[in-house]
């Protein structure tokens, strides 16, 4: 991002560049982005210029704290998602009774992890406690999820069962259909159930629970940001925070 500004205000001295042109630069480098995206773009120049008045240019305006600027590339309200309460996810998982899809299932409700991830699986990718992510969202080489151990009994299980090889898919479907099997669960108790939600549920399950929000962020849902793991977690109704005060201090 940087090096478009440099390369469109090439030759021109960092104070003769105006406020317009700061907004116009940044409206055409995010044209066709999201809020979050804009905002990112937004965040990197005007620390440019902090970092520059603090160590260059005391006296240089930072035309990204106008307020027509910041108000253009605001940060995007924190979406609040509902979040699945822990018996209805049981319900789901006891009353699945083929045993591929309840696996499925508890891998993103009790495991955290993303469907694609779990159409990724492979026998190879099965360590003691844990799983190995290969070629991760994030960009890694690859990640480690911890899973329960009776979901790791029943996960070997299958896999036996089906007497695959190391280097097989353990659920070899479409997204489609691994899709259409977490609808067809959320149906069968009345709920409109996505993917995504029980990796949610996975973390607030986790942090109503006492979980650190380290543990949470790092470990369950993998993220590098904790602010990213705050859009995950419900909102927190004031029964439960009558309850959690009782419980810390009643």
């Amino acid at each position: 991002m940087l090096l478009k500004f440099y390369s469109t205000f090439s030759g021109k001295k960092l104070e003769d560049i105006s406020q317009d042109q700061v907004l116009d630069f940044l409206i055409k480098l995010t044209s066709g982005n999201k809020q979050t995206t804009k905002r990112n773009r937004y965040s990197a120049l005007s620390s440019f210029y902090n970092f520059t008045i603090n160590t260059v240019l005391p006296d240089l305006t930072n035309h990204c704290s106008a307020p027509v600027v910041k108000k253009i590339f605001r940060r995007p309200p924190c979406i609040q998602w509902k979040i699945v309460d822990k018996d209805t996810i049981d319900e789901i998982i006891f009353r699945t009774t083929k045993v591929r899809n309840r696996v499925m299932l508890e891998l993103m409700a009790r495991g955290g992890m993303r469907i694609g991830e779990v159409l990724k699986l492979t026998p190879n990718d099965i360590d003691d406690r844990k799983l190995i992510i290969q070629n991760p969202k994030s960009g890694r080489a690859q990640e480690v999820v911890y899973i329960p151990r009776k979901l790791l009994q029943r996960l070997k299980g299958y896999v036996e069962t089906q007497g695959l090889k190391l280097s097989d898919r353990i659920f070899p479907i479409s997204y489609v259909a691994a899709w259409t099997i977490v609808k067809k669960a959320g149906d069968m108790v009345g709920i409109k159930l996505r993917p995504h939600d029980l990796r949610r549920h996975a973390a607030t399950y986790a942090s109503r629970s006492g979980t650190p929000i380290e543990i949470v962020s790092k470990i369950i849902l993998r993220h590098s940001d904790l602010s990213t793991t705050q859009r995950y977690l419900g909102k927190v109704n004031e029964s439960e925070a009558i309850r959690w005060v009782e419980n810390l201090y009643g």
